[in-house]
């Protein structure tokens, strides 16, 4: 049997062209990460947070372990969340998740993110019409990516290592409420 030329052409042209253009509507905005942390909030990538006083443990399955900070109140930045938590793979810190509600405190969040990792490409076309928004920094050791749900409410940023991601993904769902 032999292979028509334009048969691969069609292929290409009929099923990977349309997905290719709808890729870039995954990110509302996706820019790169300006002054890259390697860590979230002076905790490097990595570290052992069951060796620090500053974190509970709250949950344990398996090779992950979820921590909260020891007797303060949810924030991010000067933000206060509903909550915060950082999670490790084999004891290794390489996650935050950051859960809030209300429109008023996701303008407040992005306007911190923006502010620490740089602004967003505000392009006209850039930026996704919908009731889902997701906004992506990416840094050489750092990733960040906010998603907000503006029908209900809700949003929920990660902070990510970029060496233990494929570990901690296997493991859990990045788009969990």
């Amino acid at each position: 049997m032999t292979r028509h030329p334009f048969g691969q052409l069609a292929l290409f042209t009929t099923i990977l062209v349309p997905l290719a253009l709808l890729e870039p509507n995954r990110f509302s905005s996706a820019v790169p990460l300006a002054n890259d942390p390697d860590g979230f909030e002076m905790i490097s990538w990595g570290s052992i947070l069951g060796e620090m006083n500053a974190f509970t443990k709250i949950d344990e399955a398996g090779r992950l372990q979820t921590y909260e900070l020891s007797g303060q109140p949810p924030m991010l930045g000067a933000v206060p969340v509903d909550s915060l938590r950082f999670t490790t793979f084999e004891k290794k810190f390489g996650r935050v998740t950051v859960r809030y509600t209300g429109h008023t405190t996701h303008a407040k969040i992005l306007s911190y993110l923006e502010s620490r990792y740089g602004p967003l490409d505000r392009t006209p076309g850039q930026i996704a019409a919908g009731s889902v928004k997701v906004y992506a920094w990416h840094g050489l050791y750092t990733e960040v990516t906010l998603r907000f749900e503006g029908g209900l409410e809700r949003g929920i940023v990660f902070f990510e290592s970029r060496t233990l991601p494929e570990k901690l993904t296997d493991e859990t769902s990045i788009t969990a409420f």
